[in-house]
């Protein structure tokens, strides 16, 4: 069966020219125009990643992205752009995209990149496709327990850590953070995240004081480390 690849592009031609290049290669493109067909679309069907235009007619591809990772954060995305300039690259990677590729662009090379970044997040799921031994996530009750022992977390100490543990290594933006464990990610700042954090961390400490399993990436984010239960 051919993976399916969701394509966001409102340029028919360029879209046309990569439809071809992914079903030619043996994928299944699915192409839309437009950042809310982008939506419905993978809330219909599961995709093994995305290809998103930045400049959408709709909403920019950045806002798009949050939007698809709130959702579908197992969801690798790759940005295609017009764009050239530096800072479009930073911000798209630091928000936490797989890939980025500026137009002019060869629809070979687009293929590489998509089969590149399939291999990578196939092998983090195949290694990660379990919460460290340390931490057992129960959703329906809305609780986390660290080594067997139950956890005192609020609403959004619970969303925050559980988006860490279910994703062990995988380096998180605050901004994603925000989006995924606030309800008004809009009202939050950079530094609500971090206070949240230092609360987690001093309740992790207080069941198991030699052990800080969140890690800090200066200038990215946050992650938990892949070796926290060994």
């Amino acid at each position: 069966m051919s993976t399916p690849i969701l394509l966001v592009e409102d340029e028919p031609a360029i879209a046309d020219t990569v439809v071809y290049a992914l079903s030619t290669d043996g994928f299944a493109p699915h192409w839309v125009a437009s950042g809310e067909a982008a939506l419905a679309a993978a809330a219909g069907q599961a995709f093994a990643l995305a290809i998103v235009d930045i400049g959408l007619p709709d909403m920019n591809g950045f806002e798009l992205f949050r939007r698809l990772q709130a959702a579908h954060p197992a969801l690798p995305v790759i940005f295609l752009t017009a764009r050239s300039g530096e800072i479009d690259r930073v911000v798209g990677l630091e928000l936490g995209a797989d890939d980025y590729v500026a137009k002019p662009f060869s629809p070979r090379e687009l293929v590489a990149r998509v089969r590149t970044v399939l291999r990578r997040t196939q092998r983090a799921a195949a290694g990660a496709t379990a919460p460290p031994a340390a931490f057992a996530v129960d959703d329906e009750r809305k609780q986390i327990r660290f080594h067997g022992t139950p956890l005192e977390l609020s609403r959004i100490e619970y969303r925050l850590l559980k988006v860490l543990v279910e994703r062990p290594g995988r380096v998180f933006s605050r901004d994603e953070l925000m989006a995924r464990a606030w309800d008004d990610p809009g009202a939050a700042f950079d530094r609500t995240v971090d206070a949240h954090v230092k609360t987690l961390r001093a309740k992790l400490r207080a069941v198991a004081a030699g052990e800080d399993p969140i890690v800090t990436h200066r200038g990215l984010g946050y992650s938990l480390r892949e070796d926290a239960a060994r």
